[in-house]
């Protein structure tokens, strides 16, 4: 678990990230003497909101970079690469709430049928991604919570974000992980 400190920390080195980034094109290098929990492999998504509409979401579901290295990056992305919106600009910037998700690893939810979903997400708690051949969708935890969906609404929800039908949770060969997140918010 992070503390607020180390929160804070990452969402303003999330502003920073794509500030520098509109301003001169470059990443932001993360100071060596960084927090160690901070440098450990975990997933996480910026999630920006102008005038609280959505703005831009990109992240990383899996632990696949160190902690402030990826929100770096993904800072950069969900301003300038979510192809649901146009690129953010520098002046718009000052508009532009920042959150950021920190995850646990996806764990795979294991069942004997479908309807035990039902049981096994908690709403608030939990986030889904689910699978199918190349096809995969994620939807953070508070997605559903702010959407006030009950748990079959999320999953149709999540399987849409796949491009799949929104019933596809209850087919045979499908994967559906959860995990949760650390919500750290200007």
């Amino acid at each position: 678990m992070m503390n607020e400190e180390e929160g804070d920390f990452l969402v303003k080195l999330a502003r920073k990230s794509i500030q520098k980034y509109l301003q001169e094109g470059k990443i932001i290098s993360v100071p060596l003497d960084v927090n160690p929990i901070l440098m450990e492999e975990r997933g996480a998504f910026v999630t920006l909101h102008r005038k609280g509409d959505l703005r831009g979401c990109i992240g990383y579901p899996e632990p696949v970079k160190p902690l402030a290295r990826a929100v770096a990056e993904v800072a950069v992305s969900a301003a300038t690469q979510d192809p649901r919106f146009p690129p953010v600009t520098l002046a718009e910037l000052d508009e532009i709430q920042v959150e950021v998700s920190v995850l646990t690893k996806p764990e795979l939810i294991e069942i004997k049928k479908p309807s035990q979903y039902l049981e096994k997400i908690e709403l608030g708690r939990d986030g889904l991604i689910i699978e199918m051949g190349i096809y995969r969708g994620l939807l953070l935890p508070q997605v559903p919570v702010e959407w006030n969906w009950d748990i079959e609404e999320f999953l149709a929800n999540t399987c849409m974000k796949a491009g799949l039908s929104p019933d596809c949770w209850l087919q045979e060969g499908v994967k559906i992980y959860s995990f949760q997140s650390q919500i750290f918010e200007e």
